[in-house]
């Protein structure tokens, strides 16, 4: 693929990203507007969040192989075109349950994008520059997570629009950015003949224990990241009596935050040798900061915490993740790989908002989730530390001896 066209592919994944995140965070600042109007607890807000990640955690493992067997652009394409008509249903929504269903179906849609994304960026992205371009691809993240706090609090309570509003106008961009990776995006996987490697062979190669521990630091990595996002605003005007307005800009602080950690941390993966010092360091310090957050008792030292959560947190070790499961996966199982990667990640993001508020339902405190994510991250790291040498188990494009398909 030529340079130009992969730079473009890159952009437009990292604004496939932006956009993602934006919807999902546009819910968050305006979670007490809805249980107002429909008489919500905060176990019943958590449950907003629940049906999207459940539906998009479910898409992980088929999308794999679906893009895997039948391309890539295509399975993105349309699943991105779902979640944008699903986002401006969500702003319809008159009743709770009809705006759970599009919630779920905007998850469903979103759900196709990771294994698909990484797939096709991890093909066309020379092994050298593997965790520099995930980082500028996953900067979309940060970018969509604070466009979504501060768009969906100014348009809310600035401009008084109320909540609909911002879904009507990220949903337009969305089905935007849909066509235009389907105009533009080119996969090339299928140029390997022997891509389709042998399906037994397949299956021991993403369940290496290398690949398992792997699945689980990313599951209690996301637990505290979607926890925080779900509730850090709601958090912020409850406990911290920040006003509404400006809770948007508060919690952006964390996005904001991770664009040089993410950049810095890629990039100094693909220098060292071994990226299994660095994924440890940096599961322990998002733990330290998961602890920082709910212990601080001043606004300067919260803030602190919020923005090394951001430099040293989820977001700086996915790229780095993401480059060290491309290290130990033959190139033609990206797609799935990564698919059951993200799986296990989205499993805690279905957990996380409704245990969060569950449990401030029970203690009248939403600090209890914070310390909670923490622990998860230090048990993550403890048992990453039993990660054998970091090797491909089977070469790419590869259908071992004696094995037909």
């Amino acid at each position: 693929m030529k340079k130009s066209r992969a730079a473009l592919t890159i952009f437009l994944f990292f604004l496939g990203w932006v956009f993602m995140y934006a919807d999902r965070n546009i819910l968050s600042p305006v979670m007490g507007s809805i249980g107002e109007e429909w008489g919500l607890n905060n176990t019943e807000l958590g449950l907003m969040s629940t049906v999207f990640f459940a539906a998009y955690a479910f898409m992980q493992i088929p999308t794999g192989f679906l893009a895997d067997r039948f391309g890539r652009v295509k399975v993105l394409v349309a699943g991105y075109l779902l979640f944008g008509v699903a986002t401006f249903a969500s702003g319809l929504a008159s009743a709770f349950v009809f705006f759970l269903a599009m919630r779920a179906l905007t998850g469903l849609g979103e759900g196709t994008y990771y294994g698909s994304q990484y797939g096709i960026s991890s093909n066309i992205t020379p092994k050298k520059y593997r965790g520099l371009v995930a980082a500028l691809i996953n900067s979309g993240m940060a970018f969509g997570i604070s466009l979504g706090f501060m768009a969906s609090s100014f348009f809310t309570y600035t401009l008084h629009k109320g909540w609909q509003y911002p879904f009507y106008i990220f949903a337009v961009p969305t089905v935007l950015i849909a066509l235009l990776i389907g105009l533009f995006v080119r996969d090339n996987s299928k140029k390997h003949p022997a891509a389709e490697s042998h399906p037994k062979a397949d299956m021991k190669v993403l369940f290496t224990k290398q690949h398992i521990l792997v699945y689980v630091l990313i599951f209690c990595s996301l637990y505290g990241f979607f926890g925080m996002l779900t509730w850090l605003p709601y958090y912020l005007q409850t406990a911290r009596g920040v006003d509404a307005a400006d809770t948007g800009f508060i919690a952006s602080l964390v996005p904001w935050a991770s664009i040089p950690g993410a950049i810095l941390f890629g990039f100094l993966s693909d220098k060292i040798k071994s990226k299994k010092p660095l994924i440890i360091f940096l599961a322990l310090a998002g733990a330290v900061c998961q602890f920082v957050i709910p212990y601080a008792h001043n606004g300067s030292l919260l803030i602190v915490g919020l923005i090394l959560y951001g430099l040293l947190g989820k977001l700086a070790l996915d790229p780095v993740l993401i480059s060290y499961m491309a290290d130990i996966t033959p190139a033609s199982m990206y797609s799935r790989v990564y698919g059951f990667f993200n799986f296990s990640g989205m499993l805690s993001s279905i957990f996380a908002p409704y245990v969060t508020g569950y449990f401030a339902d029970q203690t009248g405190s939403l600090e209890l989730g914070f310390y909670l994510s923490g622990g998860l991250l230090i048990i993550g790291a403890v048992l990453f530390l039993f990660t054998g040498k970091q090797t491909v188990s089977v070469p790419a494009y590869h259908v071992p001896e004696g094995k037909t398909s």
